[in-house]
């Protein structure tokens, strides 16, 4: 049987996507850029847990529409080296700005109106109660 070069390509790129859905550079002493998530899901809701160190719940915001969620947390800080506003003055400043976000695909849709979320310890937790009917979906008859 002869080798089929597609399959090499097609190998590359299901390794990539894989990297992507897990942060993407890690390696090489780079941070992970993004936010870490686990999704989970029992019969009436999905469950999103964010890790979010530094952030407070007003410096997070949370969008949903349909089976979609997107996290995005920003912080604002002094950009200055050195600065006497605070009565210091400091020799390093490496707390910065600091913003990320992630857009999820949930595995279905959810019911807008009665998603809840709370923030303790720098972990976000999403309750997304499924909306009902949009579980299954359904087969299609071709005349």
């Amino acid at each position: 049987m002869q080798h089929n070069p597609f399959d090499d390509v097609q190998e590359m790129l299901d390794r990539m996507s894989r990297q992507a859905e897990e942060g993407l550079l890690r390696g090489a002493g780079a941070e992970l850029q993004g936010i870490a998530v686990d999704v989970a899901e029992d019969d009436e809701e999905f469950v999103v847990t964010a890790d979010l160190p530094g952030y407070g719940t007003d410096e997070i915001d949370l969008t949903v529409a349909g089976d979609r969620l997107k996290l995005e947390a920003s912080t604002a800080r002094e950009h200055e080296q050195e600065s006497e506003s605070d009565g210091m003055q400091y020799h390093r400043r490496e707390r910065r700005q600091k913003s990320v976000s992630r857009t999820l695909t949930l595995p279905g849709e959810v019911d807008e109106d009665a998603v809840s979320a709370s923030y303790a310890n720098g972990v976000l937790t999403v309750i997304l109660p499924k909306r009902e009917g949009s579980t299954e979906g359904r087969q299609i008859d071709i005349e």
